[in-house]
């Protein structure tokens, strides 16, 4: 801390004293720092010379700067300094022309921003700034941000939320944006924090512009947003002193009458000014409220009292920074004060600065008469403008300079910006109550979930989020909802065992209730009677919370907007820990600090976040892989595609492009899915042979006539399972079983394949298509008499997963589709992955793929686009799984992880290093699993930036996943590009994968 005192010489002229940074050496202590200036005898600073002043910064050393320019001013010049005025860049003209004629005929001190965009805000700044004899100081009420006055900009936290932060640095970063945030729009005052102690629920005014009720949370809170303001010299404003906390009546439309004591005052609503002021904040916001128990004069608004601002204010608590009154056309002033005569009385009082003066030109005539009169003296008006003036040299108007408006929008919401911002409302989200059983939700294979939103509209994004994690019902019933209406909802509930409530267009007013109604409440009052562990989500005002005592499960968002209802679902899966704590007291249940988190891992399941929260550019990011895709789209290589990228457990990119075919009639979306072909092998079948072989039941060292004694008298009896894995067992690359369905002229063989079903045609390879089920042996019996050609060397071979899907079903007695949903998919929650979709889910949902000319004659969707695949029946060791990025990203974190996902363990660590490792020189190979081949000359299914771990596969259909443990990158990619047909290989040749993948590891913040 450091302290300044101001020493009246024998001549007549003030002298600065600053004491700072005494530390003690090894034998002496470093001196005090003296600095002496002489100023003009003009200034007496009487007030000043009997105590210590808790001096701002831009206070603590002499300004030449405001020494010269209040020299160049006239007397009148010196009191117009004095008044900040309202200015409008949008709407009136009126204003417009009112400030421009303030500027150049008065040279008024500054002017105060609301309503209007970026831009033209900036050109008006930058216009009255030209206009102005002497820099003006421009002003904002920016408590959540400048979005709070300017639109097209980032909403940050009302303080109410912050409140509920326990990281004092979270808030002091938001600060440190919103600063760079006002110097690009060439605002220098931000008249935040609000420093009140809201300990009135049903105060009108503050409530959630407020850090709470408890007055040190405040305090800290506001040291932390002040501070971050200051560092980047914007003024931060404390306001409403002495308290505006525990009032009743909105001081916009009335006076509040408070009967405090001075008692009372010191150790609450004080306290938080007391700390910033010893913090060095700038300046200080005098409230339009009556306290007729430390001034009695009938009504009069603290904004006119002496006793407050100056005996209180300034002499008790030494604060010497710029005092700003609130706006004077508010109505807890104006109604009983005359514009101008109010102005006298708040100078008088120990205001510095004049805000929303009702008559800017009567109140300087009747201050210059003031001082006429000897009412008020020149010395006070000078000390007055010399402080201002001192402030402007420290926000850089002595060296002022246009503000440029290029890109003014895009640079204000940067990057860094989203962090800061998703950092403070993830932090602030809080699991208010919870009966220790319920949350995180887990167990998903034995939850049927319904989501309801009760206000929302359409399917929200706490919504929207829910369902990455899980298969969940949703349904949306209005606030005015009817009987009929509520008896349709409680039908449809009635086949699920768990409810989640998010409560929407809620309200911050006490007046109403914050938005609840007595039929809202009665109807949770009734869904919980049905479902005892119903999980609410508050998205609005804490106090809400007293309403919903008898809910055993809340989560508290404070906001409802797109990212806290994105974070709020993640807190129900365990994605994100709860980490905020009540920042008021609600009720006797409710109390301040109230708050829980989770045991779990940092990475239990996928969190969705900002690709700098994991060290990546996401500009750079985003730009790059949208270039690839509409190269790839232009180019004719793919009609659409979905991307993800994932980093440290973060989905920083899920994007989708284009459509499902070059007809463009349906748009790809994130819920789209595709063929995954070969990857099958890798988010399949794969699963279940590591699972098997950890339960001792396969050997991949064993025969295949272990397993399948069929093969005994066959050349593949004696085939090893790691062979078929890694493709050096020298079988076929494939066999085209399609081929003998048809005559040679063409048209199918009606004793292989019929246009009705029936039970022996019961094999659906295509829409309204079914194959003879005992075709399935004469193919099995090709795969049997198959040639080998008797070399380890790499050949890639589908038949050897087809072997390897038999020895899962032989050994487990189960189809691969079941045992895969019994054993992964439904435990994990990736209900979108799934073999034979056609019969599952809404065709408009599914990609389709080739327009199969050859053999089917239709354009296949919902169908595996391998032949041999659909015609065992859509589920094969090589093909025919369906998923979509989100859920490849879980399957694949759940890898990447060492086989664990959300504290449950699928496959041990062990096992997956094993089978995702490189298993022989010949070829890149891991068991089942594709990897990276930098051998020079040879084909790289990678980026070259991906290290030597990297593993993942490729597909036909044009989709590939990579997951990098080295560097925890996941990379998935989703196309069709066979579509309308195979022969279609521009994707590769343009390197669309393998560029997109690169640009993450080149997305890296070195």
């Amino acid at each position: 801390m450091q302290f300044c005192f101001l020493i009246y010489s024998n001549k007549k002229s003030w002298s600065s004293i600053c004491l700072s940074s005494i530390t003690m050496k090894k034998k002496y202590i470093v001196s005090i720092s003296l600095f002496l200036v002489l100023i003009n005898s003009s200034f007496i600073f009487n007030d000043y010379a009997k105590r210590v002043v808790r001096t701002p910064e831009f206070l603590m050393y002499p300004s030449a700067y405001a020494d010269s320019v209040l020299k160049s001013l006239t007397a009148d010049e010196r009191i117009a300094q004095l008044f900040m005025v309202a200015a409008y860049s949008e709407g009136d003209k009126n204003n417009q022309s009112y400030v421009n004629e303030l500027i150049q005929k008065y040279n008024i001190g500054g002017l105060i921003y609301f309503k209007g965009n970026p831009t033209r805000t900036v050109q008006c700044i930058n216009q009255n700034q030209k206009l102005a004899k002497t820099p003006l100081m421009m002003g904002i009420d920016g408590e959540w941000g400048v979005s709070m006055r300017i639109d097209s900009t980032m909403i940050f936290p009302h303080q109410l939320t912050l409140g509920a932060i326990q990281n004092d640095l979270t808030v002091y970063e938001m600060g440190q944006e919103i600063a760079r945030q006002c110097k690009l729009m060439g605002f220098h005052v931000n008249f935040a924090p609000v420093v009140d102690v809201n300990n009135n629920p049903n105060n009108p005014v503050i409530n959630d512009r407020s850090f709470g009720d408890d007055k040190y949370n405040v305090a800290r809170l506001g040291l932390a947003y002040m501070r971050g303001l200051q560092s980047a010299n914007i003024i931060a404003c404390a306001k409403h002193f002495p308290g505006h906390g525990d009032t009743d009546v909105d001081s916009h439309t009335g006076l509040p009458i408070l009967q405090h004591t001075r008692a009372r005052l010191d150790t609450l609503e004080l306290v938080p000014f007391k700390t910033l002021i010893n913090g060095g904040v700038a300046s200080v916001m005098v409230a339009h409220m009556a306290l007729p128990n430390i001034d009695s004069t009938s009504n009069l608004p603290s904004t006119l009292s002496k006793k407050i601002v100056t005996n209180i204010l300034k002499n008790d608590l030494g604060f010497g920074g710029l005092v700003f009154t609130d706006a004077m056309n508010m109505k807890g002033l104006s109604a009983s004060n005359k514009p101008g005569e109010s102005d006298v009385k708040a100078l008088l009082a120990g205001n510095d600065v004049l805000l929303f003066s009702e008559d800017v030109p009567l109140a300087i005539a009747m201050i210059k008469n003031a001082v006429a009169s000897g009412v008020i003296s020149q010395q006070e008006i000078d000390t007055k403008v010399y402080k201002i003036l001192c402030a402007k040299a420290w926000v850089g108007l002595n060296n002022y300079k246009p503000t440029s408006v290029d890109y003014i929008t895009t640079t204000i919401n940067n990057s860094n910006a989203n962090l800061v911002r998703k950092k403070c409302y993830q932090q602030s989200i809080t699991l208010v109550k919870t009966d220790a059983k319920s949350l995180p939700l887990t167990d998903l294979e034995n939850k049927q979930i319904a989501s309801v939103s009760i206000g929302g509209s359409g399917l929200t994004d706490f919504q929207k989020t829910l369902s990455y994690y899980t298969n969940v019902s949703h349904f949306q019933i209005s606030k005015q909802a009817t009987a009929t209406q509520k008896l349709q909802l409680f039908a449809k509930l009635k086949s699920v065992n768990t409810v989640i409530v998010s409560l929407h267009d809620m309200s911050r007013k006490a007046s109403i209730n914050w938005g609840i109604t007595e039929d809202i409440i009665v109807l949770i009052k009734e869904l919980k009677s049905q479902f005892p562990n119903l999980v609410l989500v508050v998205n609005g005002n804490p106090y809400a919370l007293k309403y919903f005592e008898d809910i055993e499960n809340i989560v508290l968002t404070y906001e409802d907007n797109p990212l806290t209802q994105s974070l709020a679902a993640q807190v129900l899966f365990g994605a994100v820990n709860p980490a905020g704590r009540l920042p008021v007291s609600v009720s006797k249940f409710f109390k301040y600090g109230l708050g829980h988190s989770y045991s779990i891992s940092k990475n239990y399941r996928l969190q969705y976040g900002l690709p700098e929260e994991v060290n990546l550019d996401g500009n750079y990011l985003d730009a790059k892989i949208q270039e690839l895709a509409y190269k790839a789209i232009n180019n004719a290589a793919t009609p659409g595609c979905q991307v993800l990228v994932a980093k440290d457990g973060v989905v920083v990119y899920q994007k989708s492009f284009g459509h499902f075919t070059y007809e463009k009639n349906t748009k790809v979306s994130n819920e789209s899915i595709y063929d995954i072909a070969s990857m099958t092998k890798i988010c399949g079948t794969m699963l279940e042979v590591m699972k098997l072989e950890e339960e001792g039941k396969i050997n991949l060292y064993a025969p295949l006539k272990t397993y399948l004694p069929d093969l005994d008298t066959t050349n593949k009896g004696n085939l090893m399972l790691r062979d078929l894995l890694t493709h050096t067992a020298g079988l076929k690359a494939w066999i085209p079983f399609f081929k003998n369905t048809m005559y040679k002229g063409g048209g199918l063989k009606s004793e292989i394949i019929r246009l009705k079903s029936d039970e022996d045609f019961s094999i659906e390879v295509a829409k309204n298509l079914y194959m003879n089920k005992t075709y399935l042996d004469t193919m099995w019996r090709q795969i049997k008499v198959s040639d080998l050609s008797g070399s380890t060397n790499y050949v890639y071979s589908d038949l050897g997963l087809i072997f390897i899907n038999k020895v899962i079903e032989k050994t487990s007695k189960q189809p691969l589709d079941v045992l895969l949903n019994s054993n992964f998919y439904t435990c994990l929650g990736t209900y979108k992955t799934m073999y034979n979709p056609a019969k599952k889910v809404d065709e408009k949902s599914i990609v389709p793929t080739e327009f199969d000319a050859d053999w089917r004659g239709q354009l296949v969707q919902g169908y595996v686009h391998d032949p041999a695949a659909a015609m065992f029946g859509g589920v094969q060791g090589h093909a025919g799984l369906f998923s979509n990025c989100n859920d490849v990203a879980i399957i694949m974190q759940m890898l990447l992880n060492g086989g664990t996902y959300a504290n449950r363990q699928y496959l041990k660590s062990e096992t997956v290093q094993k089978y995702t490792m490189r298993q022989c020189a010949n070829c890149r190979r891991g068991f089942g699993f594709d990897k990276p081949d930098f051998t020079p000359g040879k084909s790289n299914p990678c980026c070259t930036a991906a290290s030597p771990e990297t593993f993942g596969h490729t597909g036909f259909t044009g989709t590939c996943v990579w997951a990098d443990p080295k560097n925890n990158i996941l990379f998935v990619f989703l196309s069709n590009r066979i579509n309308p047909s195979a022969d279609n290989k521009k994707l590769t040749a343009l390197d669309i994968r393998s560029d997109m993948q690169q640009a993450v590891y080149d997305a890296i913040i070195k």
